[in-house]
Order: structure tokens, then sequence, then C-alpha cells
């Protein structure tokens, strides 16, 4: 049994683009990209980076991965009217490194060894806001913030909780740049997602957050219908070869909503712009029977924004499902793919019901979830 219906009632989205939700989508709604070209020693590369006047102010003891989820917590609270201190009110934090840029700008120590566990990022941030319970923290690389939400999803519906706090955020180190490049899956170029002369992703910064209730008062808010999860057991950074398993996660997903595919009206793709991740998510797509779903990928505008990527783009998403308004795939121009997918280069108009986000990432893990009206 499914149990209790879950809701979207609130959100935020702090990039490079936009400190709110509504600033980000209209700077997406006028094709404006937060990638900038940038270099280092190992050359050229494109990013979505924050300046430094674009950040929060600083708050004493808290670091920048810290300040991006205090201010975005902070404007989701508000625009909720949701107190942190409801004894049913969980805290579900999703990153994939947090604070491990503070090992190139301090001495190795036992405090610092504790300082950039996620755990202890989690407990200041409870602690400041007042939460109650015990945050959970979702690490499980780039499908992170897509399981925080299930995560939520499924703590709610059990009844055990009836709010769930789901923010997500990653900064871009030396160390992640380094190890990206030295896997050359950066672009120096725009990335340009499934698209036939794609060649690397671009790395992003930013945040987001996304406020779930089960409180009935709410029921004609979007939904969050049903997730799924598989693992590919191919390679700890290559994908599946053939896309079955984001396909069963895909499935899953969608016998967890308790729809079919022909029922998806838009998909929200992960769409790095790599070789191998693009050409394994469209087989995937293929194989889940949703091939001709029209989709985009939105690493265009924001870069790969690791653990935050998932919440990211579910809540511009979802605010897309709102007024039927969907964003174009920049820098796609021709599909180069080997099974082709229906993805849109320009924006479209669609009167849509219900929306899949799916993600992927290394260790092979796989992720997806429908949201829906």
């Amino acid at each position: 049994m499914k149990g209790r219906d879950v809701f979207v009632i609130a959100d935020n989205v702090f990039t490079p683009l936009g400190k709110t939700t509504a600033e980000n989508f209209a700077q997406l709604k006028q094709n404006i990209t937060g990638l900038k070209q940038y270099a280092n020693a190992s050359g050229t590369y494109f990013a979505s980076l924050f300046e430094s006047n674009q950040f929060p102010k600083s708050s004493s003891g808290y670091t920048k991965f810290e300040q991006l989820l205090i201010a975005s917590i902070q404007n989701a609270l508000n625009s909720s009217g949701l107190s942190a201190s409801n004894e049913r009110t969980i805290l579900i934090i999703s990153s994939t490194k947090g604070n491990i840029g503070l090992l190139e700008t301090e001495a190795f120590s036992p405090a610092l060894q504790e300082r950039i566990g996620l755990s202890h990022s989690a407990k200041l941030l409870a602690d400041h806001f007042g939460f109650k319970n015990q945050p959970v923290v979702v690490s499980n690389a780039c499908v992170s913030g897509v399981v925080a939400i299930m995560t939520g999803m499924r703590l709610l519906r059990t009844g055990q909780y009836e709010h769930a706090v789901i923010v997500g955020a990653d900064l871009i180190s030396e160390f992640i740049l380094s190890g990206f490049q030295s896997f050359q899956a950066l672009s120096s170029k725009p990335c340009r997602p499934f698209d036939k002369s794609r060649d690397g992703l671009n790395l992003g910064e930013g945040a987001a957050i996304m406020i779930l209730s089960s409180d009935k008062k709410y029921a004609g808010e979007v939904k969050v219908l049903g997730g799924g999860i598989s693992n590919d057991a191919n390679h700890i950074s290559g994908p599946s070869r053939t896309g079955q398993e984001l396909a069963n996660a895909i499935e899953a997903a969608l016998k967890d909503a308790a729809i079919v595919s022909d029922e998806v009206d838009f998909i929200s793709a992960h769409g790095t712009a790599t070789p191998y991740n693009d050409e394994m998510e469209a087989n995937a797509i293929g194989l889940a029977g949703l091939q001709n779903v029209p989709l985009n990928s939105l690493k265009g505008y924001y870069g790969h924004t690791l653990g935050a990527a998932g919440l990211i783009e579910s809540v511009i998403s979802i605010r897309s499902l709102k007024e039927g308004h969907f964003i174009a795939t920049p820098g796609f121009e021709e599909i180069g793919v080997t099974r082709p997918v229906n993805v849109i280069n320009g924006e479209r108009y669609i009167p849509a019901k219900n929306l899949l986000k799916t993600a992927s990432g290394f260790g092979g893990c796989n992720a997806a979830v429908v949201f829906g009206k």
C-alpha cells in the first residue's frame, strides 16, 4: 500500500543565475546561461560558478557550503510558513562533496576531518534552525538530489513525519575540478547534451530546496507520485553498456506512481553531455517506451551541479509543469545518440500533467522520480 499523498509546498533555487526559483526561471525563459570560460593549469573549461558578490553574507562559524544551505532553507521556510521546530518535520541534506574544499585551505587535523563530514554540517544546520529531529544525509554521487526527494517522500508516506525539508548543494573546488579533468570528462566549450558534437560536461555550483508535506490542506499542489532506484554494477565511473538498469529505475518509478509510460508528458533528463552518459540515458528512455516524450537537459544553463543537480532540475521542472512552459536544451542541434530521443531545443508550451526526472552517477547509481499535478 502506497500510503499518504505527498505534496510539494515550497521550493527555492540559489545559483549564479539568481537567488530564488522565480529569478532562475525568468533567466532560463530568456535563454540566459550561467556558464563562463575559466582556466587553470590543466587548460580552459566552462563552468557556472558564483562570483564573490553573489554569495550569502558571511555567518560566523559557517563555511560557504553551509551559508548556501542556510540561505536556501531560510527562503523556503519563509515562503511556506512552516516551523523548523515542528516535531513532525525532518531535515534531509543532499551533497556529494560538502566541505571537501577545506582540504585545500587548511592543514589536516582530526578537527578538520570532523569538519568536512557531511554529518557535521547537517548538525550545524539543524541546530541553526531548531529542527527537533536528527537530520538525514543523502550522499550517493550525482543521484543524491533525486534520492533525497524519494527519501522524503517515503518517510512522509509512512506517517512517521508530516513535513520534509530537503536541501542540496555543492561547490566546485580544485579537488573536484582536477578529478573530472583527470577523467578527460570536461568540455572546453559550452556542453551539448545529446548532440552529435558533444564532447564532455561543464561543472556548476548551486543549491536548491524542496519542502514536502502530507497535510491534506495542500491537496491542490504538485505531488511526488513515485520513485525508483537501481545500480548498473558495471564500473566505478562508466555507465551501463545497455541502459537497462536506468530503464529499470524508470519503470519502478512509474509503477510506484501508478501511471504508465503513455501518461508521462515530459522528461527532465540528466543529460550531462558526455558521450557515454547520454548514449546510456537515451537507451534507457527508449527501453522504458518513452522515446517520443519531449525532454530537456538544463546542464547548458547550470553545468553539472553534482549532488544539487537533481533538486535544482526538479524544482525548475515543477515550475514548468505548473506554467506549461518548458525550457530549451542549450547546445543541442542534431541528435547524436544511437537510439533517438525527443530533445527540445526551443521553449515549448505543453499542457503537461506528469513529469519524470532522471539521474545517474558514478558507481553505476540510477534514480528516477515522478511528479504530477
